[in-house]
């Protein structure tokens, strides 16, 4: 049950993890075998869902990389089946304000915190004796403890109301969503704009005044740096389908290079 990218993040380490949008266990387990610290399964805009990502799980946790995965949405089942099936956190996409992250509190924390319902299952640890000898209060305190709930900023509504939202207890931490947010605040796709650098510092402050975890997507390298320099605790690089498209456009520039300096002799 112990989460080991909570472990590196209260530690003050830089974790960095990518999202897997392309459904298979393997690459997952081969993502873990890489060296990242997360894989964040995306059922969002994945293909997949519950019985599924129940697999990436148990394949993340073989390789010993901690799995998050982005709920569809914030309602109660979207939220408890992928808890229930062994998430270590849960990214919670589209958030607008500070009632919703309230629900999504009680729907996604034990009690006293919250109201998630108890259900035992693999995947949540409930079956394996892990917690033998311990009463049920316990067990919920550790579940609450080293299960991560992060709202995911994107919306212009849930930046203005970012401060109260961090503040919350039961909120981990917040996950910008640059793009999402770049088109609310009205500079679609400019990853630099003065607006959204404004917007991504301002999270970051209210992260830091409630120590709170700060997780940021970046699409290149370039905006990795840039978001590490800004104080960003957790970074998500890409995902697998796009890494795979530039790996294979990398190899295949340098093959085609080959014949061409074959031709030239």
């Amino acid at each position: 049950m112990k989460n080991r990218l909570k472990e590196k993040l209260l530690n003050g380490e830089k974790v960095f993890g990518t999202f897997h949008g392309i459904g298979n266990a393997s690459l997952v387990e081969i993502i873990g075998y890489t060296g990242f610290d997360f894989v964040l399964l995306d059922t969002e805009h994945g293909p997949y869902d519950v019985v599924a990502a129940q697999e990436y799980i148990r394949a993340a946790k073989v390789a010993k990389v901690t799995p998050l995965v982005r709920v569809k949405d914030s309602q109660r089942n979207s939220l408890l089946k992928m808890l229930d099936v062994g998430a270590c956190g849960i990214i919670i996409p589209n958030v607008k304000t500070k009632a919703e992250v309230e629900a999504i509190i009680l729907d996604s924390k034990y009690a006293p915190i919250g109201k998630r319902g108890f259900g035992p299952n693999s995947g949540n640890s409930f079956l394996t004796g892990e917690f033998s000898g311990k009463n049920l209060n316990q067990i919920f305190e550790i579940h609450n403890d080293e299960t991560l709930v992060i709202p995911q900023c994107e919306t212009k509504e849930c930046l203005d109301q970012i401060e109260e939202i961090v503040a919350l207890k039961g909120v981990d931490g917040i996950f910008v969503g640059p793009y999402d947010l770049s088109v609310a605040l009205g500079c679609p796709g400019e990853t630099n704009s003065p607006l959204l650098i404004k917007a991504m510092e301002r999270v970051i402050d209210a992260c830091k005044r409630q120590e709170k975890f700060s997780f940021i997507y970046c699409q290149t390298l370039e905006e990795v740096k840039q978001r590490i320099d800004m104080g960003y605790n957790a970074i998500t690089y890409s995902m697998d389908s796009l890494i795979f498209v530039e790996a294979c456009e990398k190899m295949l520039k340098t093959m085609r290079g080959f014949t061409r300096n074959r031709e030239r002799e």
